[in-house]
């Protein structure tokens, strides 16, 4: 059921929605890798996993807190959906987090993922990433850090680039990342050159170097 409801609203999404074209900055090679993604608002997940020309082979880190009924509204209140202090915040505050955890979770289940999670079970996600990346499908990941209504940190999460360690443990190879910055202005995902993880550095080492490229292609520029 969950999948045949992605299909059909992945291709209603399509059909009524504007369409985005892909630009490679360096022709794409097949083959396990990340796509770090800004995050655009709430569309930028939605049209990656339902416009982006290898979506059926991406498979999205999603936020524990939006696949479980019971977290979602919670979460909703804490990622900024809408402008605090306006108007209408009162009655939104009241409606929208109680509504997105009766349809949320159903959705988000429809489509291939991984969750994330901020506890100890963070190990569950790096596991299931490997999983991912060992079937030669691609993982994508959001690292923006809201700041605000519409608006987000000029710095990324980078605690997640740790995964380039554990792959290299699992299979030899290094990991590729691929930033992408989606242009509503120009209706474009613009994939910038790939960035290595550097598996003969340490972690420490690298972090902010990669960090710095990341956010340049998530930016577009």
């Amino acid at each position: 059921m969950g999948k045949r409801f992605y299909k059909v609203a992945g291709g209603a999404i399509r059909l009524f929605t504007r369409r985005m074209k892909t630009e490679w900055e360096e022709p794409f090679e097949e083959g396990p890798c990340v796509f770090v993604v800004n995050h655009a608002g709430a569309i930028g997940p939605a049209d990656i996993c339902t416009k982006f020309p290898l979506r059926d082979k991406c498979n999205p880190w999603i936020n524990n807190g939006m696949l479980e009924t019971k977290a979602v509204p919670a979460y909703v209140r804490q990622d900024y959906w809408w402008k605090p202090g306006s108007f209408f915040a009162p009655l939104l505050n009241a409606t929208v987090p109680y509504l997105a955890a009766l349809v949320m979770p159903f959705i988000l289940k429809s489509v291939k993922y991984v969750p994330v999670y901020h506890d100890q079970r963070i190990m569950l996600t790096m596991r299931q990433s490997i999983r991912v990346l060992q079937r030669d499908e691609y993982l994508v990941i959001f690292p923006e850090q809201p700041s605000g209504w519409l608006s987000h940190h000029n710095w990324i999460n980078t605690s997640w680039l740790r995964l380039g360690e554990l792959w290299y443990r699992a299979s030899g190879r290094a990991l590729k990342l691929y930033p992408v910055h989606v242009d509503y202005k120009n209706g474009v995902f613009k994939v910038a050159a790939p960035v290595w993880y550097d598996p003969a550095r340490r972690f420490m080492d690298q972090e902010q170097e990669l960090a710095e490229k990341l956010s340049k292609g998530l930016r577009g520029e």
